[in-house]
C-alpha cells in the first residue's frame, strides 16, 4: 500500500511539472522559443520532441516525414548512441533540428551522485558538439526524473531542464492509430509533444508521423523548435 503511494506521489510531482512547463511554453517564457514563428501562426504552435536517438533504422526515417511536411523538431539524443552514429547525428542538425541533451547512458539520474550527473551530461555534450558544432542548452533528463541535485547540476552547465506536455507513449508500441489519436486528443496551443526515434523498434511512431503533422497543420497549428 505504501509502495503505491509513493508512485502515485511521485506520479503527481511528475504532472505537476510537466503542467508547469506546458503553461511556461504557451506563455512564451521557456528557453528558445520561437516568437516570431508562434507570432505567424497565431499563437498555435506545438513542439515535436523525439528521444532515445539517434538511430540509423528510424532517425532516417523521422526526418523524411519531417522534410516531406516542412517540420522542424528538437531530438534529445543519448550520448552513446550518438558516438556510435555519429553521422545520423549530424544529419538531424544540417536538416534544421535542434540536437539537445538526453544524458549518457539513459540513468534515473537522481539516483546518481553530481559528479556522476556531470558526466553523463558533459560526455553527451562533447558527442553532440562534435557532430554539430554547438553545445546543447537544454536536457531532458531520462523518465522525465528531476530532483534538486539534477536541477542545480544542469543549471550549473547552463542547460534548461526540459520535459513535456503531450505522451502518447509510443514506446510501448499500442499501435498507429493510438499513438495519432493520443496527440491529436491532448494536443494545445503550446504542447510539448513526446516521440521516440530509438530505443527500440520505432516503426509505429514512424507510420503514426504523417497523419499527426498533416492533422495539425489543418488545424492551423505552426511547430516550433526548442532550444535551437
Amino acid at each position: 500500500m505504501a509502495a503505491r503511494t509513493g508512485r502515485r506521489r511521485a506520479g503527481r510531482r511528475l504532472r505537476t511539472a510537466i503542467g508547469a512547463l506546458a503553461v511556461a511554453l504557451a506563455a512564451g517564457t521557456a528557453v528558445g522559443l520561437p516568437a516570431a514563428e508562434a507570432r505567424a501562426a497565431g499563437g498555435k504552435v506545438v513542439y515535436l520532441t523525439f528521444d532515445d536517438g539517434p538511430s540509423p533504422a528510424y532517425t532516417p526515417k523521422v526526418l523524411a516525414v519531417l522534410d516531406r511536411y516542412g517540420v522542424r523538431a528538437t531530438f534529445f539524443e543519448i550520448g552513446q548512441n550518438v558516438s556510435a552514429h555519429p553521422g545520423v547525428t549530424g544529419q538531424v542538425a544540417r536538416r534544421g533540428h535542434s540536437v539537445q541533451n538526453h544524458s549518457w547512458s539513459h540513468p534515473d539520474l537522481r539516483k546518481l551522485s553530481g559528479p556522476a550527473v556531470d558526466a553523463q551530461v558533459r560526455n553527451t555534450d562533447r558527442a553532440i558538439r562534435a557532430q554539430t558544432g554547438r553545445t546543447p542548452t537544454c536536457l531532458r533528463p531520462p523518465y522525465g526524473a528531476v530532483n534538486a541535485t539534477v536541477r542545480s547540476r544542469a543549471a550549473a552547465d547552463g542547460k534548461q531542464v526540459v520535459l513535456w506536455s503531450v505522451d502518447p507513449q509510443d514506446w510501448a508500441r499500442p499501435g498507429t492509430a493510438a499513438i495519432q489519436s493520443r496527440v491529436l486528443r491532448d494536443v494545445r496551443p503550446g504542447s510539448v509533444i513526446l516521440l521516440h526515434d530509438g530505443g527500440g523498434d520505432r516503426s509505429q511512431t514512424v507510420a503514426a508521423l504523417p497523419a499527426i503533422l498533416s492533422t495539425l497543420k489543418a488545424r492551423g497549428y505552426g511547430f516550433g523548435v526548442l532550444c535551437g
